[in-house]
């Protein structure tokens, strides 16, 4: 035999048919794109609340897209990993900003503070 045929040591061996190439998983592919778009959203902290439902999506697409690429002639482990990095690192954000705005908006002192600022600026428009 040659080296070519010999299945290869210590690892699982995948049946491959000839001519057919593996396919992505589009649960994966849709896990990356739902993670971008969350992160984006999440950065731009008024779309925060978008992106904190499209970070939910993407780590449920994630977690899809990792079963469905053990499957045999499926790929899109590596995808599907980061769509979830993403996904997860936008709910986080997310969350986190949240929780500032809400801790804000609760502090009276802070929005009096902010309240005085407008109105400082808004004398100095009108000067």
């Amino acid at each position: 035999m040659t080296a070519s045929s010999e299945p290869a040591r210590g690892g699982r061996v995948r049946p491959m048919n000839a001519g057919t190439p593996a396919k992505t998983s589009a649960a994966a592919t849709f896990a990356l794109v739902f993670g971008v778009a969350a992160l984006f959203s999440v950065l731009t902290a008024i779309l925060a609340w978008i992106g904190l439902v499209l970070g939910i999506i993407g780590v449920i697409l994630g977690i899809v897209g990792l079963k469905m690429s053990r499957r045999p002639g499926v790929t899109g482990r590596g995808v599907a990993i980061g769509g979830l990095v993403l996904s997860a690192l936008a709910v986080l954000l997310g969350l986190a900003l949240a929780a500032g705005i809400t801790t804000f908006v609760n502090n009276e002192g802070a929005v009096d503070r902010l309240q005085q600022r407008v109105d400082d600026l808004r004398d100095k428009l009108n000067e």
